[in-house]
């Protein structure tokens, strides 16, 4: 176990349980909500599907779009909000949704490929 000196100061000192107790009040929930506000959330375009189809995220998240296929595929938002030029393989896009609500998007040269994004506001 490493000394009190190497350990942070607001830990040196504590015992083992307390340490424990600090490492736990980092939960994967603030992990998650951490990470809407500086990592992009993947969607993967994959044998004319958007994986996941639908996608709850909160406000301020980037999402990005990755053409797994080997043909083109384009992300297109029904109320006009957004529009990538054609992904080839390999290819992404990102928005970044700042407001509350549902955006439907679809593929524009395989129309029926679509697929949700749906934007909440924590409720804490």
């Amino acid at each position: 176990m490493p000394s009190a000196q190497r350990l942070p100061r607001r830990l040196a000192g504590c015992g083992i349980a307390a340490i424990i107790l600090q490492i736990l009040a980092f939960t994967p929930a603030t992990a998650a909500a951490d990470r809407t506000l500086t990592d992009p959330v993947i969607i993967r375009i994959d044998n004319f599907t958007f994986a996941p189809q639908a996608l709850t995220v909160a406000p301020g998240t980037r999402v990005t779009w990755v053409n797994g296929d080997d043909i083109p595929h384009t992300v297109v938002a029904q109320n006009k909000l957004f529009r990538s030029k054609t992904l080839d393989t390999d290819d992404r896009f990102t928005f970044t949704f700042q407001a509350p609500g549902e955006y439907a998007y679809f593929c524009s040269l395989h129309p029926h490929m679509t697929g949700t994004v749906v934007v909440k506001a924590s409720t804490d």
